[in-house]
């Protein structure tokens, strides 16, 4: 079937390349190359089955989009594509409610996998929310709870644990986790390991492991 995909980027060859790329994996890809254009479209137009968004947009950032779709649209998914080097702007869009994000320049088999998986997450239900063992994470109200008891995180902790979920039964890599965890923050190389093993101590009696994947990073599962 095929999906309706808004592409808000304003680097024209790129742009060019995805929605290429992404018609000939069957998508109709319709496209925006400035903020202030796509806070209009989207305050009219909210039959899109995903977004991919640009951080770095003139008129408006992809940040002030991202906010205004989510105040009013907490369904339609959003891929972040943004520059490597911008962690902080990757965690706060995360913070603000996208679904993933690609840090360019990215492989286009890459984009397509994540556009497949975030599809098939819409088609299931996108604001279900996410459950493993008695571990239940409300995706609407950015909230987590064990055995219907309030799950209370430290920040760092939650980015952590919201990540982990997101990718449940898959390793997610080391670096990913510190990108989403630290935002960029100057530190230890142990430092993930401590806070992996606080999760853990958090996570007693909630029937999931957090297991340790040799040489990629750390995988949840249920137990």
């Amino acid at each position: 079937m095929t999906s309706k995909l808004l592409l808000i980027e304003d680097d024209s060859l790129l742009a060019s390349t995805l929605m290429e790329t992404l018609t000939v994996e069957g998508q109709c890809v319709d496209r925006i190359d400035d903020g202030g254009t796509a806070l209009t479209r989207l305050s009219i137009d909210h039959d899109y089955d995903l977004i991919l968004l640009d951080l770095n947009l003139p008129n408006q950032s992809g940040l002030d989009v991202l906010a205004a779709l989510r105040s009013r649209d907490r369904r339609t998914p959003v891929l972040i594509l943004t520059a490597r080097a911008a962690i902080e702007d990757r965690v706060k869009g995360l913070d603000l409610g996208a679904d993933d994000y690609l840090a360019k320049p990215f492989a286009l088999d890459e984009l397509e996998a994540r556009v497949r998986a975030l599809l098939r997450r819409r088609q299931n239900g996108q604001n279900e929310p996410l459950v493993l063992g008695s571990l239940r994470f409300d995706r609407q109200r950015q909230h987590f709870t064990v055995d219907g008891v309030a799950l209370s995180l430290p920040p760092r902790e939650y980015r952590l644990l919201a990540c982990l979920i997101r990718f449940a039964g898959e390793p997610v890599d080391k670096a990913r986790l510190l990108e989403e965890a630290f935002a960029g923050e100057s530190i230890g190389d142990n430092a993930i390991e401590v806070y992996v093993h606080r999760l853990r101590r958090r996570l007693a009696g909630a029937n999931v492991g957090l297991r340790t994947v040799r040489g990629i990073g750390y995988l949840l599962e249920a137990q």
